[in-house]
């Protein structure tokens, strides 16, 4: 074989303009897939250096778009579309390039924690500490579950107290039979902070009134350690706030919609996991309502829980920080709690936070307010308005964008694709690989795509509100429980998605196969690419608008671990397999029928049950529904609690569950 023509072949090859195009970011690509398999994230200088890379390329990427892409004003129509979505999507990309400067640190609090656990006992007392359950309108079985969780907590020196918005009498009377505090009003003022702070002024009244105070939300039951664990960074005396993160024993919207659940983690995995340890290195961690603990003193010089935004959390943490007191971040998984359950539900949660925020903005505690605050914490705030703002109205216009081009002509991006792939796409490759290898494949463009896009519609909305009108708002709380037996569809969210999508295919159709007005070179073929990639993500949104249905009540865990069961007088043992305060399936076969009554000893307790379904390779049963029964099993499972996260996402198997999904 001739090498000088297959050399000659190569270079032909290569010297194509795709190819040509490709080049940088191939190399890019193969770079970073043979790094990381060596390289931990928690390496600094590595994580340092890769972002730094990252925010160069961006800026690079942006003075492309500015010397090469925008339209001559001669074409008036194109230069204001062009320097609209340019605009738009600088401050977008100011927010991505904020956030690579706050992800380019990271504090873990564990070993700090382990040293200062005792640090009560060296002061010679273990300071009291009232946990405050926040509740308006959530069910029994929920309420119970976090009480007794409360209850099991293995601090020496707490009480429990459930404050009750909804003034229901059969709530009273279940605190009443657990053993736990009841508190209510005669009105909702001040949503959730005006409830925290009406139980700040009754308890301030008893002959031993709080130190510190926990905040759960009604449907967050804590593990025994949460406040030995938490109290332990309270050490510092400049900390005023200790949070820990929200995990979750259901599935979010996403996940179940799209039948993800095993193979993608819950949507706040990342900000809980990746961002705040980030954001806490920095000295800019906040609070987050349910799973932290507040020293009262310090709330008190602020004048209680703030009431002028309904993102209460985040603003104490503001207020605090005016006043010298900071907000330490511990990230173990310290409480399990219900995330929302429907997308109604989810969207609404986000329009709230949203809402809150612009609040912030609006008041005293802003970024550009006349106030105490340093200069991080004013960047902190200044990203997270982009990207509530600039970067979901991004991913909005992106759509538009290409549809204006292939249906009317209007040019908001004077480029080719090949120019296109040359600068943006070694951006994009190594961007989205850098934050795949930093949150362990948790960050997936087209599913980070899915989820923001369905967030923008009440996000978008609610900046545009809280902005223009920051005060009057009532505080929505996210529903949880109910009947969630029956598959559905939300359908004022699938109307909007399934419009772009139909737009985005008739598009395509109309440009490229209707009329020859458009060849496949150029800007068109720019927008043909760019208008496949939205069919795509449009697509698993309409998907995700479809509610699949959630057939257990209670949750169901997980597990493996040995128990014992005595059935007509004799003992075996067996693995469970799974777990929940209902019921459990254990590995093996049993010598008894369905209806048989056993004993189950868990932990220490012995629990009566029956036997509800058995086979070769396993049986299940149900425990009884006594109160003591439940009490039981609540402490048992919620302290054995493990985060059962996707902490290491595989591309394979996610794409496979996607692929069942969509074929369903």
């Amino acid at each position: 074989m001739d090498i000088g023509v297959v050399a000659s072949s190569l270079v032909s090859i290569l010297d194509t303009p795709l190819i040509g195009a490709l080049v940088p970011s191939i190399i890019a690509g193969a770079f970073l897939f043979a790094l990381f398999p060596w390289v931990p994230p928690t390496w600094r200088l590595t994580r340092v250096a890769l972002l730094v890379i990252c925010g160069g390329l961006l800026l690079r990427y942006l003075v492309w778009r500015y010397q090469a892409t925008l339209p001559p004003i001669s074409e008036p129509l194109n230069w204001l579309a062009g320097w609209g979505f340019f605009i738009i999507e600088t401050l977008g990309l100011t927010s991505a390039l904020l956030s690579l400067f706050f992800l380019s640190r990271v504090r873990d609090r564990s070993a700090e924690a382990d040293a200062h656990e005792g640090w009560q006992r060296e002061a010679g007392a273990v300071l009291p500490i009232d946990v405050l359950i926040c509740t308006y309108n959530e069910e029994q079985r929920i309420l119970e579950h976090t009480i007794l969780g409360a209850l099991g907590m293995d601090y020496p020196n707490f009480r429990t107290w459930v404050l009750d918005d909804g003034r229901r009498p059969w709530l009273r009377a279940l605190c009443e039979r657990l053993g736990a505090g009841y508190i209510t009003r005669p009105d909702n003022a001040g949503a959730k902070a005006g409830n925290i702070n009406h139980a700040l002024a009754e308890l301030a009244r008893l002959p031993d009134p709080p130190q510190f105070i926990a905040i759960l939300d009604a449907d967050f039951v804590p593990t025994a350690p949460f406040l030995s664990r938490a109290m332990s960074l309270f050490h510092d005396p400049s900390v005023g706030i200790v949070q820990t993160p929200q995990h979750f024993y259901n599935p979010d919207p996403i996940q179940t919609n799209l039948s993800i659940a095993g193979t993608w983690p819950d949507e706040q995995r990342y900000f809980f996991d990746i961002v705040m340890p980030g954001k806490d290195a920095w000295g800019a961690a906040f609070c987050c309502g349910t799973s932290s603990i507040i020293r009262c003193a310090a709330l008190k010089q602020i004048g209680g829980i703030p009431t002028d935004s309904v993102t209460e959390d985040y603003l104490t943490t503001l207020r605090l920080k005016e006043i010298g007191y900071t907000t330490a971040y511990l990230n173990e998984p310290l409480t399990f709690g219900l995330a929302p359950e429907g997308l109604k539900e989810y969207v609404t949660q986000r329009g709230r936070w949203c809402l809150g925020f612009m609040q912030i903005l609006r008041g005293r505690s802003g970024p550009l307010a006349l106030n105490r605050l340093g200069l991080l914490d004013r960047i902190s705030l200044v990203e997270a308005f982009l990207n509530w703002s600039f970067v979901y109205l991004y991913k909005v216009v992106g759509v538009f964008v290409p549809l204006a081009y292939l249906l009317f002509g209007i040019k908001a991006v004077e480029v080719s694709l090949y120019d296109m792939l040359a600068v943006f796409l070694p951006f994009y490759v190594f961007q989205s690989q850098t934050m795949a290898w930093i949150s362990r494949g948790r960050v997936v463009p087209i599913l980070t795509d899915v989820a923001q896009m369905l967030t923008a519609p009440a996000a978008l909305k609610a900046v545009f509100i809280g902005l223009l009108r920051p005060r009057g708002h009532k505080f929505q709380v996210t529903a949880k429980g109910g009947d969630r037996s029956k598959r559905f569809v939300e359908w004022p969210l699938l109307r909007f998605f399934l419009w772009l999508l139909v737009m985005s295919a008739f598009a395509v159709e109309y440009a490229f196969a209707l009329t020859d007005r458009y060849l496949l070179m150029n800007e068109g073929l720019l927008a043909l690419v760019w208008s496949w990639y939205n069919i795509v993500v449009l697509f698993l949104l309409c998907l995700a608008c479809i509610e699949q249905p959630r057939l257990r009540q209670a949750g169901r865990f997980a597990y493996d671990a040995p128990a014992s069961i005595f059935v007509d007088g004799r003992r075996e043992v067996f693995r469970i397999r799974d777990i929940s305060v209902g019921g459990a399936r254990f590995a093996g076969a049993i010598a008894a029928p369905a209806g048989t009554r056993v004993v189950v000893r868990i932990g220490g307790d012995s629990i009566v049950a029956r036997i509800v379904r058995s086979t070769k390779e396993s049986f299940a049963i149900r425990f009884e529904s006594s109160l003591w029964a439940r009490a039981a099993l609540v402490r048992h499972i919620y302290s054995a609690m493990r985060d059962r996260t996707v902490h290491q996402v595989r591309t394979t198997p996610l794409i496979g569950a996607l692929v069942r999904r969509i074929m369903q």
